[in-house]
């Protein structure tokens, strides 16, 4: 039944983490909504010349870098690089903050980094370590460049909702995450991200996310949060990999997903960028009025999250307006 999936996607561990960024909305307060930069987007888009510079931070869940220190540290760079690409930009250099507990502990973190960096042509340009540390932990901050932007703060009314991924690829035996890169031809990978910023340099689309580790369920709700307004989802037109049941593909972490928000007019012509490369790219989706987020399957709907109810992250449009 549709009402016991929806129960289980809100108690989901990588939604519920999505609500710590609310101690952040809190902390900043209403500073968040002044100046020319806005907090709730995947990078901080600053204003620079003719287009915008990108900056972007993420950590390393600790048991994650503990467990698979190699994957650990590709990932670091991984989900940096994405957040970048997300905003219709291309990065421009990576720097690490690196704790360990000893030399020996740095290598296969390195190693991972190094590997992802290379794949993705970008530099580790500098960063922070120390090995005398009684745990380990990692953060990767990354800088890039948009000319035109993909926002969180975009979607409208009457959109349609598409996921863009890569089944290329194979489940992770151990985490919720869905692995088409790090055994992927290079220069394939970078020619995927690339569509992105084509995108937004072509004004077919501005407004989307990149599928975090929240899944397709945490992410659409994110960018219905900034962007002040409800969807309705159609599980049924959820492209999912054979390999995984839906409830579980729809809260993964893949390594190439986006979340766009495209006007109707555009989208066969959004569509022909990733289908030319032969990803998926389907309509799942509308974005509507109001600001509930609504699940539907065969005949059955229910309202799976009301912001006007429950935040997510805190951090929205209508903010822009108070």
């Amino acid at each position: 039944m549709l009402s016991s999936l929806a129960a289980k996607l809100r108690e989901s561990l990588s939604l519920l983490q999505k609500q710590d960024i609310q101690t952040a909305s809190q902390a900043l307060g209403s500073q968040w909504i002044t100046g020319d930069v806005l907090l709730g987007d995947d990078c901080a888009a600053i204003p620079d010349g003719d287009g915008y510079l990108l900056l972007a931070a993420e950590g390393i869940l600790p048991q994650f870098l503990d467990i698979e220190p190699w994957f650990a540290g590709w990932s670091a760079v991984m989900v940096n690089v994405s957040d970048i690409y997300a905003m219709g930009g291309r990065p421009i250099a990576v720097v690490d903050t690196l704790w360990s507990q000893s030399h020996s502990a740095t290598q296969p973190i390195w190693d991972g980094m190094k590997a992802a960096a290379k794949a993705y042509n970008v530099p580790i340009v500098g960063g922070h370590t120390n090995c005398h540390s009684p745990y380990n932990a990692l953060a990767v901050a990354i800088l890039g460049r948009a000319k035109q932007l993909i926002s969180s703060f975009k979607a409208q009314p009457g959109d349609l909702l598409l996921v863009a991924t890569d089944f290329r690829g194979k489940s992770h035996p151990k985490y919720p995450f869905w692995d088409a890169a790090t055994t992927a031809d290079p220069i394939q990978l970078r020619e995927h991200l690339e569509i992105l910023p084509c995108l937004a340099e072509t004004g077919l689309c501005d407004a989307g996310k990149d599928i975090s580790n929240g899944g397709i369920i945490g992410t659409i709700l994110m960018l219905l949060e900034t962007s002040n307004c409800g969807a309705v989802l159609n599980l049924d037109k959820v492209p999912c990999p054979k390999e995984l049941a839906l409830e579980n593909w729809v809260i993964s972490f893949p390594s190439y997903g986006f979340v766009l928000s495209v006007r109707p007019r555009n989208i066969s012509a959004v569509q022909s960028y990733f289908h030319q490369q032969n990803l998926v790219c389907e309509v799942v989706g509308e974005v509507q009025l109001g600001h509930e987020f609504v699940l539907r399957s065969r005949q059955e709907e229910i309202v799976f999250w009301d912001l006007d109810q429950q935040k997510l992250t805190g951090f929205s449009k209508a903010g822009l307006t108070q």
